[in-house]
Order: structure tokens, then sequence, then C-alpha cells
């Protein structure tokens, strides 16, 4: 996504999440409320206010900034959005945390990655896989990653009243993380009174999955939040 939004004329910082990627296992805590205060910390730094894109669980920190500092959010693009915690058993939730346990983080997740890219998957996706398991190998990020899989959604769920921004929810058609994914998308657009596009052959991870439909999608809201800014 990133190339073409510059290539749109806007500026991009990409961030990790805590314990991910070029982040470090340092820290003491992890979910939805940590990474709002993290976003924030950023667009404080950057100097003027931001879009915030949110993918799977970052989608309700991205909430959570935009209710708790509507001057620096000027809008959101949620993707494959986790803003309420599922609806399932407490059986369910024991047997995800074993799963999910550091030891066999890594192994769990390598078994795990292809389901979510149901319908058109990308054509370096062994690669990234690859470097996903890499990543999750090295000392302390599994640990990291565990933690961070056991966010609890209510406190983004109570912030969907307080946002004011203008927001756009895109869903795979086949996300295999909601039940039903176009209620779901359609539930959290309401709740936000934004726009939903639904993203064909597309599981949760449409932007990387089908770019040719995304990236347009969201570059016309950006235009549209520019403008209206």
């Amino acid at each position: 996504m990133v190339p073409a939004l510059v290539l749109a004329g806007f500026r991009v910082a990409s961030v990790d999440l805590r314990g991910h990627g070029d982040s470090d296992t340092t820290f003491t805590s992890y979910g939805d409320a940590e990474t709002s205060t993290d976003v924030i910390a950023l667009i404080e730094e950057l100097g003027r206010p931001a879009v915030v894109v949110g993918n799977s669980m970052s989608a309700g920190s991205a909430v959570m900034a935009a209710a708790h500092r509507p001057e620096l959010v000027s809008g959101l693009v949620l993707i494959g959005p986790f803003v309420r915690n599922a609806a399932v058993g407490a059986t369910q939730r024991i047997m995800l945390r074993a799963a999910m346990a550091p030891l066999w983080a890594a192994t769990a997740w390598k078994a795990y990655m292809p389901t979510l890219y149901a319908g058109r998957r990308p054509a370096d996706f062994d690669e990234h896989r690859t470097r996903v398991v890499a990543s999750l190998r090295r000392p302390g990020y599994a640990k990291a990653f565990s933690l961070t899989t056991r966010t609890d959604h209510d406190p983004a769920e109570a912030c969907l009243p307080m946002v004011s921004a203008p927001s756009l929810v895109l869903m795979g058609d086949r996300d295999p993380d909601f039940p039903d994914p176009v209620a779901e998308a359609t539930w959290l657009a309401q709740e936000l009174h934004g726009d939903v596009v639904m993203v064909g052959e597309a599981g949760h991870y449409p932007h990387s999955q089908q770019p040719d439909i995304v990236n347009p999608a969201v570059v016309t809201f950006l235009q549209s939040v520019s403008t209206r800014a």
C-alpha cells in the first residue's frame, strides 16, 4: 500500500507493534490501549494530524486514538478490523491461548497464516511467511506475540461512540477471523457512520491480496479527507 499512497502524494509512516518487526521486546504491556498511545506519540512527533490505517488488532488502537485525541486523527481506515471481542466460549479461548504459547508460537503461526490469505494469495506469500516465522524465532519475540494475541478489545468498542473522524472499513469477503465478514464490516461502519468496501477473493489482509481494489479505495478516501480538511 505504501508506494501507492506515496505516488498519490501522501506522506506515510509505518509503525511496528510493540515486540514485532523492528520494535524491541522490553515492553511490560501490550494491547489496544498501548498501541493507541504509541500511535498518538508518533503523530505528535510528526507534527500534524494524520489518517490512521489499522489492520486487524491495530484497528482497535486506531479507534481509541481517534476517540481520545480527535484533534490528531483526521480519518480512519480500518482493514479486517478487530474492534470488539469475538463471541467465543471459554474452551475456544483456552485453546487459542495454548496454540499461541511462546514455546511453539512460530510453528503454530506458520501453519495458521495460509488460512488468513483465503482467496487470492500474494505472489510473495511464501517469502513473507518465511520472514515472519524467522522474526518470531528471535529471542523474546514469540512471548511478545503471544501476549499481543490476548488483547481485550472491549475498551476499543467502548470508544466507538466518541469517534467523530470520517471512517472507511475494508473487509475481505473470505476473512476467516469473522463468522460473517459482511455483517461485521456493516456493524462497524454503522457505529462510525462510515463507509464499507467489501473486497472479493480476499481474507484477513485484503490490502496485500487485492491491492488493485484496495489502493484506489484508500486513495479516494484520503483525498476526500484532505478536501474536507
